[in-house]
């Protein structure tokens, strides 16, 4: 996989935050619970042993994954995109056709998105049903609950 991953350089900054704290901290504090499991004895039948076994797996997995996203990233800054038409970094304002409700989202890569602050992953199929689109354009897009329209009503890049 040398497929780049498009984030923002605030959740690149996550990325490598969250890095820095398994290296430092996580890692550390596993490697000494395991040691102190360790001096309880018969491993065969330590839960707190399997417990930190467990954990210091899960850390190790987690820090090659970062290190793999954070060395593919390709950070891109949505203030210095300038185009009319819906692409990565987006926040895209439009209104469901048939409730006249507004929403707004912005186009962020999958470790950034939080629907509760607006921002959804460029690989949910809103997002993928957005990209290309301009303003007062009408865009279909497949939900659980059946196909919504909405109108474009703004793009911002910020």
């Amino acid at each position: 996989m040398n497929d780049s991953i498009p984030m923002t350089a605030i959740g690149h900054q996550r990325l490598q935050d969250e890095l820095k704290t398994l290296v430092r901290v996580e890692r550390p504090k596993v490697v000494q619970d395991i040691a102190e499991a360790r001096s309880h004895g018969d491993l065969s039948e330590n839960a707190e042993y399997d417990a930190a076994k467990d954990r210091q797996g899960f850390i190790e997995g987690r820090i090659q994954e970062l290190n793999d996203k954070i060395a593919r990233a390709q950070v891109i800054d949505p203030a210095e995109i300038d185009s009319d038409k819906i692409v990565f970094g987006a926040t895209v304002t439009m209104v469901d056709v048939d409730t006249d409700n507004e929403v707004t989202y912005q186009i962020v890569g999958e470790d950034e998105a939080d629907i509760k602050q607006g921002k959804i992953s460029i690989t949910s199929p809103v997002g993928r049903s957005l990209i290309g689109h301009e303003c007062d354009d009408e865009v279909q897009i497949t939900v659980p609950a059946g196909v919504k329209t909405y109108e474009i009503t703004d793009i911002e890049y910020r």
